[in-house]
């Protein structure tokens, strides 16, 4: 949209007012060369005040163009309202100029007016976009959460209570933002990678401390000298991490990155000045805080976090790459796995057929997955989540597979054993038919697929064990395997971005 915005800038006004050179994205000119013997054109001086005042309009606009552009706030922000008050100023200014009848002077009004309402109107889309508001509510839950759970307790004088169950619930909270569609409108992109960042970061936060609620440490007071110093820094810590937290969620109030960075580093620089030599647990107490302290600066630039747009426009970014690499080796592996094995085979194949090179590559796969960089994105970590995802797929088609193959049930095989194993064919043929899966939701064969996968789970659920151990297991393990194959044809269809 903002390179269809910026379009009219490359010829509004060139001819007249600039000698020939054309504005570019963002306002930049795009150089002329000449030939050194030759003198370089002089510029064109407008001469008609109605020209020179027009002209002066176009100046403004490539100067605000870029900030409508990359603005990711809502319509209540106090720059959402500086960029929409001066746009309507030159668009009144464009209105008052004077024609003259002069079709000239008409064709450069008209075309202001267009370029002053293009932007305008891409402000407004973005910042009432359903997308972006989908992002507010999802930041406004995480809010309200973090303030009930942490930030309220904590400044109450208390102790927030972490567990799981906000652990996973801030994790469904990110899981539901990597989902928001940006249409590749970079102020969207930016606001949902905004919001991600830092509630990823308050997951980091959180969950470290998680880890760390039954250490070791601190140590007694009468260890060292310098244990109630680092006993009292550790204090600080904590209630430094809690800063942190309502930092990061806009539950500050008067606070800034910028002074719990100072006063982190105050931290940091008085544990460094103690003098623990000679005592090695003294020692890795006091190195436990310093990187526990590390831990909480690292999170502290999020303040003009989404402001680069390496950050947020992922199309070049190297992890990404490697990501899509490895879901193209996937897929060339998923489609020579379906030719040999398809649904209408009859005839399970196992391992001897192609079950053992496919398997070894798709493992290497994986431990290539593990190496990637997410650079602490959430949007390049939930790439790498859905491409194991897609690996994790095609291992287990294989695995059932093998296992169809190798079966060889007895006359004493229980008849409840017997059909879980009947569940289990049909679940392969349905998973190849998921694996091959090219399609929309609203499509009937997702529809088809999906009420298929539904059925082969309520026959399950007739299954009558008897109190049979294994036919219990093999029965909880064909549900298993269902909800999975339900929940990858899900991710295949909800037309995720990163």
């Amino acid at each position: 949209m903002c390179a269809n915005v910026f379009g009219v800038l490359k010829s509004l006004f060139a001819k007249p007012f600039d000698g020939g050179k054309r504005m570019e994205h963002g306002g930049a000119q795009q150089q002329q060369h000449h030939h050194p013997t030759e003198q370089p054109p002089q510029p064109h001086h407008p001469q008609h005040p109605a020209m020179a005042r027009l002209y002066e309009v176009q100046k403004e606009v490539a100067a605000l163009g870029p900030q409508v552009c990359t603005f990711s706030g809502l319509q209540h922000d106090r720059d959402y309202k500086r960029l929409e008050r001066e746009l309507t100023r030159l668009l009144m200014e464009v209105d008052g100029v004077e024609s003259e009848g002069k079709a000239e002077l008409q064709g450069a009004r008209k075309r202001a007016a267009q370029e002053v309402e293009g932007l305008l109107r891409y402000l407004e889309e973005n910042a009432s976009h359903p997308s972006r508001q989908a992002i507010e509510r999802l930041s406004e839950e995480a809010r309200r959460l973090v303030e009930e759970r942490v930030v309220a307790p904590q400044r109450q004088g208390g102790v927030a209570e972490i567990g799981d169950e906000l652990v996973d619930a801030l994790q469904e909270l990110v899981l539901k933002l990597t989902q928001v569609k940006t249409e590749g409108r970079v102020p969207l992109r930016k606001a949902r990678y905004r919001a991600l960042t830092r509630l990823c970061a308050v997951q980091d936060v959180l969950e470290g401390r998680t880890q760390r609620q039954t250490p070791s440490l601190p140590l007694s007071g009468d260890t060292h000298r310098a244990v109630h110093r680092i006993n009292q820094v550790m204090e600080k810590v904590s209630v430094a991490r809690g800063q942190l937290v309502a930092l990061l969620m806009g539950l500050s109030g008067r606070d800034s990155c910028t002074h719990l960075s100072r006063i982190l580093t105050e931290m940091q620089v008085e544990l460094d000045a103690l003098d623990v030599s000679g005592n090695t647990a003294v020692r890795n107490y006091r190195k436990q805080v310093v990187e526990e302290i590390n831990g909480l600066l690292k999170h502290l630039d999020l303040e003009v976090e989404g402001d680069d747009t390496r950050r947020y426009d992922l199309a070049q970014n190297e992890s990404i790459r490697a990501i899509e690499a490895v879901r193209a080796h996937v897929s060339h592996l998923r489609d020579g796995v379906l030719r040999h094995c398809g649904a209408a085979d009859p005839r399970p194949c196992g391992a001897a057929d192609l079950g053992l090179r496919p398997k070894a590559e798709l493992q290497g796969l994986l431990t290539h997955l593990d190496q990637v960089d997410t650079a602490r994105n959430p949007c390049i970590r939930e790439a790498r989540r859905r491409a194991v995802v897609e690996v994790q797929a095609v291992v287990t088609f294989l695995d059932l597979r093998e296992a169809l193959a190798r079966r060889a049930p007895g006359p004493a095989e229980p008849p409840a054993h017997r059909a879980v194993w009947l569940v289990l064919g049909s679940l392969s043929d349905l998973q190849a038919q998921v694996l091959g899966f090219d399609g929309k939701r609203a499509d009937r064969s997702y529809m088809v697929l999906e009420e298929l996968l539904t059925k082969q789970l309520l026959t399950l659920d007739a299954v009558d064990p008897q109190g049979h151990e294994a036919t219990k297991g093999a029965r909880k393990q064909a549900v298993k395997f269902a909800q999975n194959i339900l929940n990858y044809l899900d991710m295949k269809t909800d037309e995720w971005e990163y």
